[in-house]
């Protein structure tokens, strides 16, 4: 496995966390900043953190990207914005020190833990081995795409067209064990690479936002995106997909996309 995306540097007494971020978190348009995986992963591990969230899960998560995400040193915190009877609203944010800045928040609804009716399913057709390597587009810089493991089951990122493809990200945080939920939450930001509807040589899809809606606490460590990119007639695009682990169904996303020509 690839070097995880960030390393541990400390509590401030403020109680934010401190971390250092690893060229594996590296995006694809530019070496200096995230893909928005990683800092998708670490608001949501803020968030799961929290005293509150000890008996919650995560039945909605929206993460605001407010401008590119270094790869930098980074501050994490969270928060509780309401209690409610059943439910919870959260909050978490990433912070740049050396600009003075947050650079991204996420928000999400925490439901009670083990209340509903248990099904799960229908398993996938396919799993991590039925899909193959791809090579990733020579104009892209390395770092989050060669980091994660990639199986694909249909199409490609230069191929137009939905697709559908198996994802493994490393550790999010050196010295520990990723939960399911972040370790997800790293992949889902993809679903835009995984379908494409432009020439990815020639265009650029930067996501300004990811919501997901988890159905239920995913399993393992491989998920699959089935991914589909629609574009409107201006700038416009929104990314959607189902997501899956091996036992079936566990999440849904959208993403709004600012399309520009390279």
């Amino acid at each position: 496995m690839a070097q995880p995306f960030f390393v541990p540097d400390g509590t401030l007494d403020d109680g934010s966390e401190r971390f250092t971020t690893t060229l594996s978190a590296a995006g694809p348009w530019a070496p200096g900043a995230q893909h928005g995986g990683p800092p998708a992963g670490l608001l949501t591990r803020a968030l799961e953190r929290l005293p509150e969230a000890a008996d919650r899960v995560v039945g909605r998560f929206t993460m605001e990207l407010l401008g590119p995400v270094p790869v930098a040193p980074l501050l994490s915190s969270a928060r509780v914005l309401r209690r409610g009877r059943s439910v919870l609203m959260a909050e978490s944010v990433l912070h740049d020190p050396s600009a003075g800045r947050d650079v991204a928040s996420a928000r999400a609804w925490l439901f009670p833990r083990g209340t509903g009716p248990a099904e799960v399913g229908p398993a996938p057709a396919h799993g991590p081995a039925d899909g193959v390597v791809k090579a990733s587009p020579g104009t892209w810089h390395p770092g989050y795409v060669e980091a994660v493991e990639w199986r694909w089951v249909s199409g490609s990122v230069d191929t137009l067209g939905p697709g559908t493809a198996w994802m493994r990200a490393p550790e999010l945080v050196e010295g520990e064990t990723t939960s399911p939920l972040a370790r997800m939450m790293t992949c889902v930001d993809s679903a835009s690479g995984v379908s494409a509807a432009l020439d990815v040589t020639q265009w650029g899809f930067q996501n300004t936002e990811l919501t997901v809606h988890v159905l239920r606490e995913p399993v393992g460590q491989w998920v699959c995106l089935d991914a589909e990119t629609t574009l409107g007639p201006g700038s416009v695009g929104v990314a959607t997909s189902t997501v899956h682990d091996r036992l079936g169904p566990v999440a849904r996303s959208a993403q709004a996309l600012l399309v520009v020509r390279r």
